[in-house]
C-alpha cells in the first residue's frame, strides 16, 4: 500500500507540473505585436445617371452623364476624420453655344462624430476646363451670358442625427461670395432625411437656394441683374447590393422657364433674342442613377 501511495504522488506532481509548463510562453511561440491599423483609408467610386441635376437645374441637357470620384481620407482618432477629393462629370450647360464637355469637382474638409451627431466642414469648387473667351469670333460662352470660365468655389457646413438605427436627418447650408462666377452672393440651405431597411432607403431634400446681385462684366448681354431665388426638392428610393446602388429620384424645383434662363441661359433660343428667352433645363424630372463605391476596407 505504501508504495501505491507514493506512485501516485508522483504521477500527480508530474501532472502539476505539465499543467503549469503549458501555462508558461513558449520560446518557440513569441507573443505576436499588436495590429496597428493604419489611420488612413480611401474611397474610389463612379456611376451612370440619366440626369445631372444641381439643386433642381439639369448639368447635362437632360441627358445622361457619367461620373468618376476618389476621396483620400485620414482619421486623427474614433472622432475626427479629415479628407480632400476630386469628382469628374460629363456636361452640357448648354445646347445653343459652346459648353464645356467636364465639370471637375475638387473638395477638402473635416468629419467629426458623437454618438448619433454628425458634422462635416469644408470647401467644394466646380472648375470647368478648358472654358473661357473666344476672343477670335467675338463669342461668349454658357448661352451668351458669361465671358470667363465659370468655375466657382462654396464653403459648407452640414449637421446630422441619427434619431434610430433606421432613421435619420440633416441639414445642409452652402454659401459662395460669387455664385457660378457671376459675383451674385449665393446661400443654399436644406434638411434632408432617410430610413432605410435592410438594403432599401427612403430619402428626400427640401431646400432653398438664394442669390443676390450679378455684376455687368460677368453677364454683358444682360447687365447687372438679381438672380431669381428658388425652392428644390428631391424624393426618391434606392436599392444597395454589396458595393452597387440604384437610385430613382424626382427631383423639381420652383423656377419657371423665364428664371431658369436667368441663371442658366437660354437654351431653346439665339443669345440674340434676349426679350423672351426661356430654359429647358428646369423643371421636374425623374432621374434613374447607378453608382458604385469601394472603400480601402473593401479592397483589403
Amino acid at each position: 500500500m505504501r508504495l501505491k501511495l507514493v506512485a501516485s504522488s508522483v504521477v500527480l506532481a508530474a501532472s502539476a507540473l505539465t499543467a503549469q509548463a503549458a501555462d508558461l510562453p513558449s520560446k518557440k511561440s513569441p507573443v505576436a505585436a499588436p495590429v496597428v491599423a493604419s489611420p488612413w483609408d480611401f474611397q474610389i467610386g463612379g456611376g451612370l445617371t440619366s440626369n445631372y441635376i444641381f439643386r433642381g437645374i439639369s448639368q447635362s441637357n437632360n441627358a445622361p452623364s457619367v461620373t468618376a470620384s476618389g476621396e483620400l481620407r485620414y482619421n486623427f482618432n474614433d472622432t475626427y476624420q479629415g479628407y480632400v477629393g476630386v469628382s469628374g462629370e460629363s456636361i452640357k450647360l448648354t445646347n445653343i453655344d459652346v459648353s464645356p464637355a467636364m465639370e471637375l469637382d475638387t473638395y477638402g474638409g473635416l468629419r467629426g462624430t458623437w454618438g448619433a451627431f454628425s458634422a462635416d466642414v469644408g470647401i467644394w469648387g466646380y472648375l470647368y476646363p478648358g472654358l473661357g473667351t473666344t476672343p477670335t469670333t467675338g463669342t461668349t460662352v454658357w448661352g451668351g451670358n458669361w465671358v470667363t470660365n465659370p468655375s466657382w468655389f462654396e464653403l459648407y457646413g452640414k449637421l446630422g442625427y441619427n434619431i434610430t438605427d433606421s432613421f435619420s436627418i440633416g441639414a445642409n447650408l452652402f454659401y459662395t461670395p460669387s455664385y457660378i462666377d457671376t459675383h451674385a452672393p449665393g446661400t443654399y440651405v436644406s434638411g434632408t432625411a432617410k430610413y432605410t431597411f435592410g438594403d432599401f432607403a427612403i430619402s428626400g431634400e427640401l431646400g432653398r437656394q438664394f442669390l443676390g446681385t450679378t455684376d455687368v462684366r460677368h453677364t454683358p448681354f444682360t447687365g447687372v441683374r438679381n438672380l431669381p431665388d428658388y425652392t428644390y426638392y428631391n424624393v426618391g428610393a434606392s436599392y444597395t447590393y454589396k458595393f452597387a446602388t440604384l437610385d430613382l429620384r424626382v427631383h423639381g424645383s420652383s423656377l419657371s422657364k423665364r428664371d431658369c434662363a436667368a441663371i442658366t441661359g437660354p437654351t431653346n433660343v439665339g443669345p440674340a433674342i434676349q426679350s423672351n428667352v426661356r430654359s429647358n433645363y428646369c423643371g421636374t424630372a425623374f432621374v434613374g442613377t447607378i453608382s458604385f463605391a469601394l472603400q480601402g476596407k473593401d479592397i483589403k
